[in-house]
């Protein structure tokens, strides 16, 4: 019997069109079963108002994985001349319908982009049919993309740690956050680490949210020795690494109730503190098990009803005396960035106070 051209996926008030809907995405594995192209589609529907909550008037770059999450399939990294059949999609892809929106931002580099803008639930499914696994939303929203609404904590263990551990800081971090009185809210990567994420009031640019962070990330590693911020990994060891540059302007983590392109269909699952504290396999929340979970009600449903300020981290930030840290390889030199070259690399003498490379 011929395969089915084509599917349709109802999302909201409209049928959303699903080419090739029995492509293998996640072969079977020893605890779940394969996973088609129709059925990522119909994930995302299922848990429509949580990934909406997550996605909506926001810009949105796409996780690709067109040809499956299969052996031997690795994520493009966008290097020049780079061949690879998983990749990012920054810009909107060709063929959008009509009622999917945009949202122009700006990039590191000064260059231009028009992104995908989710605004209702056919945009997700509809990415699925383009073989979207992940979603990576700004934390802005369309009417000021150069004012952050969102502060985002991402604990990511390092060799020789485990998710246990990221869950063990990530109590270290609310423990904090309840001091400071902001609310947090916790979720699987996942995968292996814990992301946290602080509604916040849209009155600082990004270069304000990444001192939040850093200052949250040095009054951590004060309260529990396994936790770091240091920016180069030969100087992180077996802790808890705070990144604090997915605050940065472009930097994107995947989103509440994204899959993630890994053997079983992983979701990154939104938790109570409660759950995350008794979590043991992130894996356990997949395509298969976090549909019915949403069905009994969203653990983030009052994500939005209060927004908070970053001035108590911007004077953590302040208090540590430490100044800046490096940005992202990519990024133009910054102001008061220290070397950007590791430590075990560095010759003092190439270097001047403020960080710049001295010409020979």
């Amino acid at each position: 019997m011929a395969k089915p051209a084509a599917a349709e996926v109802i999302a909201g008030d409209r049928a959303v069109r699903v080419s090739s809907p029995e492509r293998v995405i996640y072969p079977a594995t020893d605890s779940t079963p394969e996973v088609t192209k129709l059925m990522v589609a119909q994930y995302f529907a299922d848990v429509g108002d949580g990934l909406l909550r997550a996605l909506r008037d926001r810009p949105t770059a796409l996780e690709r994985w067109t040809k499956g999450v299969l052996p031997g399939i690795k994520l493009g990294t966008g290097r020049p001349g780079e061949k690879s059949d998983a990749f990012y999609q920054k810009r909107v892809p060709t063929g959008a319908p009509d009622y999917l929106q945009t949202c122009q931002v700006t990039f590191p580099s000064g260059r231009t982009a028009d992104e995908v803008c989710p605004t209702e639930i056919a945009v997700p499914v509809w990415c699925a049919h383009m073989g979207t696994l992940t979603f990576h939303p700004w934390p802005v929203r369309r009417h000021d993309v150069d004012r952050p609404d969102e502060l985002r904590i991402d604990l990511d263990p390092q060799p020789g740690t485990t998710f246990t551990d990221a869950v063990r800081v990530a109590g270290v971090a609310k423990q904090l956050l309840d001091d400071l009185g902001i609310v947090g809210w916790p979720k699987t990567s996942g995968n292996r680490g814990v992301h946290i994420y602080v509604r916040i009031r849209p009155d600082w640019e990004f270069v304000d949210v990444r001192h939040a962070a850093i200052g949250f990330g040095r009054e951590l590693e004060k309260r529990d020795d396994g936790v770091t911020t240091a920016w180069w990994k030969e100087e992180r060891g077996e802790r808890i690494f705070v990144d604090f540059n997915q605050n940065c302007r472009d930097r994107t983590i995947a989103s509440a109730y994204s899959l993630r392109p890994i053997p079983g269909a992983p979701v990154s699952t939104p938790m109570t503190w409660a759950e995350l504290a008794e979590v043991r396999d992130p894996a356990a929340y997949n395509l298969f098990t976090v549909p019915e979970r949403v069905a009994a009600g969203d653990p983030w449903a009052g994500i939005d009803d209060e927004q908070f300020s970053i001035e108590p981290l911007l004077e953590l930030y302040a208090e540590s005396g430490l100044g800046e840290m490096p940005y992202p390889p990519d990024y133009p030199k910054m102001p008061g960035e220290p070397p950007r070259v590791q430590p075990s690399k560095k010759v003092a003498a190439h270097w001047d106070d403020d960080g710049n490379r001295i010409a020979e």
